[in-house]
């Protein structure tokens, strides 16, 4: 296990995801953020199912940042409950790894 962790984030559209990502690179609270292709995502809300297009935001920091970067979506997000959710990679290559490390700081 690494200290690298990997964050998936849902977001309603590109645009949203986009900005998102850009903001955790450019505060340095990420080292890299992946748009995904849009697609549907189903769930349980206010006692309805809903079925809406969304986009996920993939993020790549230091596990000790997750709390940071957590807040910081949490912050910026238009959902009430953002899903945000995070694994450490169980490999990551050394170069790549110490790149993470360098490219990230705490707030």
């Amino acid at each position: 296990m690494t200290d690298i962790l990997i964050l998936h984030i849902a977001c309603p559209d590109t645009e949203t995801a986009s900005v998102l990502g850009a903001r955790l690179v450019e505060e340095r609270l990420a080292a890299c953020t992946h748009v995904l292709a849009p697609h549907e995502s189903r769930y349980r809300w206010a006692g309805s199912v809903a079925c809406e297009g969304e986009v996920t935001l993939l993020a790549k920091t230091r596990a000790e940042l997750g709390d940071a970067v957590t807040a910081r979506v949490t912050d910026l997000h238009p959902y009430e409950v953002p899903a945000i959710l995070g694994w450490k990679a169980d490999f990551v290559s050394a170069a790549y790894a110490d790149w993470v490390r360098t490219e990230t700081r705490a707030p």
